[in-house]
């Protein structure tokens, strides 16, 4: 190849370059830069932006979204939990006993193996899969179509003051639908530190696995306690309180892990808001299912199966003349006590570390069972009942007021995480000391918070 030949294609390529750079140039300034005398331009995409990350409007639409999102999850999920509640414990769950009886199983395998592990799973399955079935697809539709980098850019200003990193939004807003899935999310935070303190923290966000038991705990309790006709806005306030109270939390101790174990610098980034765009409906609904809710569900399984063995096994088991769950119940009693609990609250929420989503009907087996009143369906059958007032029945029998009641709703929001996003937060730090610190941090405060309130309660009411 000749020098000449070698100069023109130099020359091509320089050219070429310098014409796309300009090219881009110019479509930059066009749809940034506008002259004083330029009338009557519109872009929809900046009117909607001066809209949803405005200093006015901002926060209401965000909130507002989020609430609409767990709204709709929450009621849209009553109908197929229903349903595979009905299949699952109503219909199979009988089949399988009475096969189970033709084959001469003997009884101690039979409860085993389906009133401990197989209603377990069941449980699992009927209340978890259907509301992650609803908001993973309506959150990732929320990102695909170009919205939550605004809410990442809304909040930066609030978490960078905390230490924290702004990107920590969007973690937070996942971790209301599965506090594990929040987790992985915290892969798009750069920074290490910033990311350990998303990952520590995420646990004060509402799981779907909480939502049940915060609902019907306030409708319960505190609806009873205004007139009927304000019952229902009382115990939505309630719940909504107790979420924001979760997000006050997150703040806080974000705020001081960042200035003692985590001290650093807040980092920076550059937060690019991409173009609104439709979404791909189809492939959405697919992705999130796949990669999310299945995944998700799946390891929830697997922790659920030994959770409910060792539900039916301490439920049947007698030490003299008592089961191993009664011995348990009255030794945890005196400290249940002063948090404004009762034994049978704490060692529920022991065994049910697998999954948030079998706490009430351990409780409601457990509490018929040291009580002695007739229901259930036998010790270590965990069991729901249709009627809210029933249940109401069952918790007021085992001694619950309203403290119990406000307290449970604390401790529902500051404790443990599940097995699964314990195991979650393993893999994503690769370190058994920070796994420790987030799943032990939340139950200290827990302790902590519910004990005040006890004593202030005490004194005061």
């Amino acid at each position: 190849m000749t020098n000449e030949l070698r100069w023109k294609i130099g020359e091509d390529f320089h050219d070429n370059l310098a014409e796309g750079i300009y090219s881009d140039a110019s479509e930059i300034a066009e749809s940034s830069v506008f002259k004083a005398s330029e009338k009557g331009r519109f872009r929809m995409d900046r009117k909607i932006d001066e809209i949803v990350t405005s200093k006015t409007w901002g926060f209401p639409i965000m909130f507002l979204l989020l609430g609409l999102i767990l709204w709709l999850t929450i009621v849209g999920a009553n109908y197929p939990s229903a349903m595979l509640a009905n299949i699952l414990l109503d219909t199979v769950h009988p089949i399988l006993k009475n096969w189970a009886a033709i084959l001469g199983i003997p009884w101690w395998l039979d409860g085993f193996l389906l009133d401990g592990v197989y209603l377990a799973v069941a449980w699992v399955i009927a209340v978890m899969l259907p509301p992650m079935a609803i908001f993973f697809p309506m959150f990732t539709l929320l990102e695909d179509f170009g919205y939550l980098p605004r809410v990442a850019f809304n909040m930066d200003n609030m978490f960078r003051k905390t230490g924290a990193h702004g990107k920590q939004a969007l973690t937070m807003s996942m971790g209301f639908g599965c506090n594990a899935a929040g987790v992985v999310a915290t892969r798009i935070i750069d920074s290490p530190r910033e990311r350990l303190i998303a990952i520590i923290t995420n646990n004060f966000s509402l799981c779907n696995g909480r939502w049940p038991t915060q609902i019907l705990i306030a409708t319960i309790f505190v609806g009873a306690v205004v007139p009927q006709a304000f019952s229902g806005l009382a115990s939505l306030l309630a719940v909504v309180g107790i979420a924001i109270l979760g997000i006050a939390f997150m703040f806080l101790v974000s705020w001081g892990l960042s200035r003692t174990v985590l001290k650093g610098e807040v980092s920076t980034f550059n937060l690019e808001l991409p173009p609104y765009r439709p979404p791909v409906f189809w492939k959405t609904i697919y992705t999130s299912l796949i990669d999310r809710t299945l995944i998700v569900l799946w390891r929830a399984i697997v922790f659920a199966a030994p959770a409910g063995a060792v539900i039916w096994l301490i439920s049947n088991i007698y030490v003299g003349d008592e089961s191993v769950a009664a011995w348990i119940i009255d030794s945890l009693d005196g400290f249940g006590f002063l948090l404004g609990l009762n034994g049978v609250i704490l060692l529920a929420y022991i065994v049910a570390i697998p999954a948030n989503e079998i706490v009430i009907p351990t409780i409601l087996m457990l509490t018929v069972l040291v009580t002695g009143m007739t229901g259930g369906e036998g010790a270590g059958v965990m069991f729901e009942l249709d009627s809210v007032s029933d249940t109401g029945s069952i918790l007021r029998a085992g001694g619950w007021t309203l403290l119990t009641a406000i307290n449970l709703m604390l401790f529902s929001l500051l404790h443990n995480p599940c097995s699964t996003t314990i195991y979650t937060i393993y893999k994503e730090t690769k370190s058994v000391k920070w796994t420790t610190v987030a799943s032990v941090l939340p139950v200290i405060m827990g302790f902590i918070v519910t004990f005040i309130v006890a004593q202030i309660w005490r004194i005061f009411v």
